[in-house]
């Protein structure tokens, strides 16, 4: 009753509404009752339950790699530890694709009972420490380490709001550990590559003729994410629209059928078998009822058009990466400065027009071009 009351009236200080509910969950939480694994997998859990497979996915990724860094031998030769994880991460895989493999029951077998590592032990020199792990063994990209960063800090957060954890112990801001996302170089193809991919002569019906039908109907509606296209029903299509939500963030858009993408689903529409169809091949085996086997096939559909778009660049004699994402970034690369901000959001499905904004600059390059003119050709 004492903690009770303690909660009750910090509550009242800061003015902050504090239901029965939350006082009883940080009572349960007080002290170094709940592990950061045991907390991490019951967020991971609960998102696997809600659906969203990728994020639960990537979550009990870099639940696994803390649990490689705490489990590092530091005198023990490099190749030996990387060939070690390596391995592990090569059984998981094998095991998950096992007949009868339960996800749930996998992640409580892990992490339910693991008491290694508590939030009061991620201190600056932590993580410092998991930074180089990362990148000299787990061999991790700049971004990838950053996004383990912000793992760390959003555990944290949620962790603070149950009462797990003290604010005293959080490492992050101030003075303490700073993440700093740095800006990537995004690079789209030109209107003259995209003709090429239009008018490459390819076999009708062929995995590389399907991969850059889906890829286009991507760019025509200013780079729809491809898993999403690969989800598109004929149902989604009304009175010459496509109205369509995004998977990611749930918005919903209305957007006129451009006559290139009509071109398209002409080729599609005689297979159509009803209107819950799917317009394009790759999810027509899917148990539309089950989120988890969209999702699965959605993946290796993505998989599939990755590896055959390095063909189509082949054969269109292109030598940029061509993967589903560029086709958002074609887009922008061709529409420059030539549409307003405020239309380019809509089209990007931007929340902020800040997001638009930067992720515009990538592409409007004529000042600069300009001024580059200006000096060396004066």
């Amino acid at each position: 009753m004492a903690e009770v009351d303690d909660i009750t009236l910090e509550a009242d200080k800061s003015e902050d509404f504090v239901s029965s509910k939350e006082i009883k969950k940080k009572i349960k939480h007080k002290g170094r009752s709940v592990s950061f694994f045991q907390f991490g997998a019951e967020r991971v859990k609960s998102r696997f339950q809600a659906g969203k497979f990728s994020t639960c996915k990537g979550e009990l990724s870099m639940l696994f790699n803390v649990r490689e860094f705490l489990k590092w031998n530091r005198f023990e030769e490099r190749e030996k530890v990387i060939k070690g994880i390596q391995e592990r991460r090569r059984n998981r895989v094998g095991q998950s694709r096992k007949f009868g493999y339960d996800f749930l029951e996998h992640v409580k077998e892990e992490f339910d009972k693991e008491t290694s590592l508590y939030f009061e032990d991620i201190t600056e020199a932590f993580l410092n420490n998991f930074k180089v792990f990362c990148i000299s063994y787990l061999e991790h990209k700049t971004r990838t380490v950053t996004n383990h960063l912000i793992y760390f800090r959003t555990l944290f957060n949620a962790a603070i709001k149950e009462g797990i954890v003290e604010p005293k112990y959080y490492p992050f801001g101030g003075e303490k550990e700073r993440i700093r996302v740095k800006p990537t170089q995004k690079i789209g193809l030109t209107k003259e590559e995209i003709e090429r991919i239009e008018k490459v002569k390819l076999k009708k019906d062929g995995p590389v003729w399907h991969t850059r039908n889906v890829w286009l109907f991507s760019f025509y509606f200013a780079g729809i994410r491809i898993s999403d296209v690969l989800q598109m029903k004929w149902s989604d299509l009304m009175d010459g629209r496509l109205y369509y939500t995004m998977n990611k963030n749930e918005k919903p858009l209305s957007l006129k059928i451009p006559d290139q993408a009509k071109k398209i689903l002409d080729f599609y529409r005689p297979l159509r078998q009803s209107q819950d169809d799917y317009i394009f091949p790759y999810l027509k085996k899917a148990n539309p009822t089950s989120k988890r086997d969209v999702f699965v096939k959605t993946r290796n559909g993505t998989v599939i058009l990755n590896k055959y778009l390095k063909l189509l660049a082949e054969k269109c004699m292109i030598t940029k990466n061509l993967s589903n994402h560029i086709a958002r970034h074609s887009f922008g690369n061709i529409a420059g400065d030539a549409i307003s901000p405020l239309m380019l959001q809509k089209l990007y499905r931007h929340s902020d027009l800040k997001t638009t904004i930067m992720y515009q600059a990538n592409f409007i390059h004529k000042d600069a071009d300009d001024a580059l003119d200006a000096v060396l050709n004066s």
